[in-house]
């Protein structure tokens, strides 16, 4: 399985430590602030259960985010196809870390990382991303990595209830426009 490095960052598969960060992180109502619900500890453990699957068929998907000077977990960060009935196709990058590592530039050069490797490693020609109209921060992630959003591609989620998390944005990022920077290395991967 593919491991990505940046010059303060380790993407890499899951370990059963950690679980319990993971869970933690998405029992928090400020982490989950943009989502429709926090998640319980066994959902938690079957998002994992699922990311590894994943990780272990592709190479590539949800890959658990470190800190490399501690080895401390802070969250996940990775690829994945766009889910079914949405209204566009592609492969979406993503990124969730816990409180304590907001504010240090983590979730930017995790996003960097993940789009470097799409482009480069995968040879896609496009990676998006998608966060609620409310969620500025991550919608600032976005633009740091040269990401662009056309209102027209704006949606409403169809597995969100009414209210404000439903109205989302979509940004795109194509191939010919990407400027690698942020990964120091990748091993492994087909």
């Amino acid at each position: 399985m593919t491991e990505l490095r940046t010059e303060r960052l380790v993407l890499r598969g899951w370990r059963e430590s950690d679980i319990a960060p993971w869970a933690a992180m998405n029992a928090d109502p400020e982490v989950r602030e943009h989502f429709p619900d926090v998640l319980t500890r066994e959902q938690s453990e079957a998002s994992v259960a699922r990311f590894r699957t994943e990780l272990e068929r592709r190479g590539w998907g949800w890959w658990a985010v470190e800190v490399r000077a501690t080895g401390g977990f802070i969250g996940f960060a990775g690829l994945d196809p766009v889910d079914d009935g949405l209204p566009f196709t592609g492969v979406e990058a993503g990124w969730r870390l816990a409180r304590p590592a907001w504010g240090h530039g983590y979730a930017t050069e995790a996003a960097r990382a993940v789009v470097d490797f799409g482009f480069e490693s995968l040879g896609l020609v496009e990676v998006l991303a998608v966060t609620t109209a409310t969620n500025l921060r991550s919608q600032a992630v976005m633009r740091r990595i040269g990401m662009t959003r056309d209102p027209a591609d704006d949606f409403d989620d169809p597995d969100v209830p009414e209210g404000p998390l439903r109205r989302n944005v979509l940004y795109r990022l194509r191939a010919e426009d990407h400027r690698p920077v942020g990964r120091v290395g990748n091993t492994g991967g087909r």
